[in-house]
C-alpha cells in the first residue's frame, strides 16, 4: 500500500514541473512593440510614413506551444495514478483518465495564461494605401497621428519626432 508520503512527493514535483511550465507561458503574452528578437537585431528594415486613420482595442489569442498540454497531462497522469488503490488496471485507468483530463486542463490554462491585448490600427500611408497593424500602444498613438511605418522582422509604428 502507498504511503502519504510517496503520494506527497509524487504530488510535490508534479506541481513544481506544472509550476514551471505554467510561470514560462505566463510570461508569453502580447509582446510590446519596443521589444525585438534577436533575429530582428542588426537587420536592416524597410521605412514608410503615413496618418494613422483610426484604432481599436483588440484580444490577441493565446498561443498554443504544447506545453500546457504536455505538463497537465503528466501531472494529470501523476495524480490519477493513484486512484484504483492496490490495483494495476484501476491504477492504469486512472493515469490515463487523469492524464487525459490533465492535458485539457493545461491546454486552456496556457491559452488563457499567453492571452493579450493590443490596438488595431489602421493607417493611410503616403503613397495611399490604407494598411492595418495589430501592436501594443505603449507609445499612446492617436488618430491622426503621423508615424513611421517599420517593415522588419514585423511590422511595427514608431512615432516620429520632430
Amino acid at each position: 500500500m502507498r504511503t502519504f508520503t510517496d503520494l506527497s512527493w509524487r504530488l510535490v514535483i508534479g506541481l513544481l514541473a506544472l509550476g514551471g511550465l505554467v510561470l514560462t507561458t505566463a510570461c508569453t503574452g502580447t509582446p510590446a512593440n519596443s521589444t525585438y528578437s534577436g533575429y530582428g537585431v542588426g537587420r536592416t528594415a524597410y521605412v514608410t510614413y503615413g496618418t494613422i486613420v483610426s484604432m481599436r482595442n483588440v484580444v490577441v489569442q493565446g498561443g498554443d506551444s504544447g506545453v500546457g498540454t504536455i505538463g497537465g497531462a503528466a501531472l494529470g497522469g501523476v495524480a490519477g495514478s493513484f486512484i484504483g488503490g492496490n490495483s494495476f488496471r484501476g491504477n492504469l485507468l486512472g493515469a490515463v483518465g487523469g492524464a487525459l483530463l490533465g492535458g485539457l486542463v493545461g491546454n486552456t490554462a496556457e491559452s488563457e495564461l499567453s492571452k493579450g491585448n493590443a490596438v488595431e490600427f489602421i493607417i493611410r500611408q503616403d503613397d495611399g494605401q490604407t494598411i492595418s497593424v495589430v501592436q501594443t500602444n505603449e507609445n499612446n498613438f492617436r488618430p491622426g497621428q503621423r508615424v513611421a511605418i517599420i517593415r522588419g522582422d514585423r511590422t511595427r509604428l514608431a512615432p516620429i519626432y520632430g
